[in-house]
């Protein structure tokens, strides 16, 4: 994957490259208006069946994979244009509303930055994923070891590149609260290749893997939640660019790929809105 990202640009003609890539990024999402940034509606936090990504689907989207959990593209698009075409460069932030577990006493969320140069190219966009202790109000640091990924007890050159889109936002909980999925949305400006990576944080063990499908090659994994009959194991739907048949697959936390036909993907939590005015609040 991470030799795709980096090799893309390269190998595709200039004008094809901007032609995808605009169809790509600049795409709406289904309707999930629950689980979107922004929304003010809490999420009940029972069991609900999560929206599936359609092959061949509208590419009027705002999530770049047209995924259920989209990313907050429009913002990272809106501020780029206003903070490049005013001041030209600069850093910007955005926060997630708050996912809580299902027994109220964890909280997580993520903070987006973008570091906004003249060209989008060369613009780059990070995140963390907070955990917070609801009783004690401890934090504590979720990141991803995927190929692009910021992590900070790995030195990873291939994270600092220009270009280089790293979103890790919450996705759901465990039925119990005992783990929470992320999603790790990865790729490169001006490049096709982008991809999800399902982050996995276990309270049990205070362990965090990193686990995507391991199956035949394919140029987009979209995350869609946990698998209803497999629990504890992640389903994604994989497939390449053009092709109709994408295949659903499910995924252990040691990276073990099933094919999960017939499955679907269950989240769980309760989504609220943070006490913010506003996405932005560093300038």
């Amino acid at each position: 994957m991470l030799k795709r990202l980096i090799n893309s640009a390269s190998f595709y003609p200039k004008p094809f490259l901007l032609l995808l890539t605009t169809a790509l990024l600049l795409a709406r999402p289904f309707a999930l208006t629950q689980r979107m940034f922004g929304s003010s509606a809490p999420v009940k936090a029972t069991e609900r069946s999560a929206s599936t990504f359609t092959p061949g689907s509208s590419l009027q989207q705002s999530d770049p994979l047209n995924s259920p959990y989209p990313v907050p593209w429009n913002w990272v698009m809106k501020t780029h244009a206003e903070v490049s075409q005013t001041v030209g460069s600069g850093i910007r932030h955005y926060r997630s509303p708050s996912l809580v577990s299902p027994d109220g006493e964890y909280a997580a969320y993520s903070r987006i930055q973008l570091q906004v140069q003249p060209e989008l190219h060369r613009s780059r966009v990070s995140s963390v994923m907070f955990l917070e202790n609801l009783k004690t109000g401890d934090l504590q640091v979720i990141t991803a070891s995927s190929p692009l990924a910021n992590n900070p007890h790995k030195t990873n050159k291939d994270s600092q590149m220009p270009g280089v889109i790293t979103m890790l936002i919450p996705v759901a909980w465990s039925p119990t609260g005992d783990r929470i999925l992320g999603r790790q949305f990865e790729g490169l400006f001006s490049s096709s290749n982008v991809s999800d990576y399902a982050v996995i944080w276990d309270r049990q063990y205070n362990r965090t893997s990193t686990i995507t499908p391991d199956s035949d090659p394919y140029t987009h994994a979209i995350l869609l939640g946990w698998s209803q009959n497999y629990p504890g194991q992640v389903l994604f739907r994989t497939g390449n660019l053009g092709e109709e048949d994408w295949s659903m697959l499910a995924v252990n936390s040691e990276g073990k790929t099933f094919l999960a036909t017939g499955d679907r993907p269950l989240i769980f939590g309760n989504l609220v809105n943070h006490a913010w005015a506003g996405p932005q609040v560093y300038r």
